[in-house]
């Protein structure tokens, strides 16, 4: 079993593409990340959830967890009202990870290898020239290495 066999086609959004939108496709669509698409057209990064969590979620909240219980639900549902213009690369770790992308042609064994080295739930593969093909998630590969 290649890549090629689990991709699937895959949502991107730009570096400068609103983050509340990037949130709004990770909800709507039950993502666990988005593909990042640089000024060049080339994968830039992969935007886990928990990104976008941890920009709006408050500081001292995630500072300290028992402040978190203080807020009232009605104020905890507006969190994430604060992305509201802000962009994507606001919501990007400030230190650039390991790219998590393969080739059509890579195992089931070398994308779990690269899911787990760089803590991605999914793997961008590329075709010819660096051109996004789709994508690999962490649950059509676990699916796959538990049906084996």
């Amino acid at each position: 079993m290649r890549a090629l066999d689990l991709l699937a086609d895959f949502p991107t959004v730009g570096l400068d593409s609103p983050v509340i939108d990037a949130a709004r496709m990770l909800a709507d669509q039950d993502l666990p990340g988005i593909i990042v698409i640089g000024d060049d057209g080339a994968p830039f990064t992969i935007l886990p959830g928990t990104e976008v969590l941890r920009l709006a979620v408050p500081t001292y909240c995630q500072d300290d967890p028992t402040l978190a219980r203080v807020v009232d639900e009605a104020h905890a549902d507006r969190f994430l009202d604060g992305l509201a213009g802000r962009t994507v690369r606001e919501a990007l770790p400030r230190q650039r990870r390991e790219l998590p992308v393969s080739d059509p042609d890579a195992t089931v064994l070398e994308l779990a290898a690269l899911m787990a080295r760089t803590r991605s739930p999914l793997v961008a593969i590329l075709g010819d020239g660096r051109r996004l093909v789709g994508a690999v998630t962490l649950q059509a590969l676990l699916d796959r290495m538990l049906a084996a």
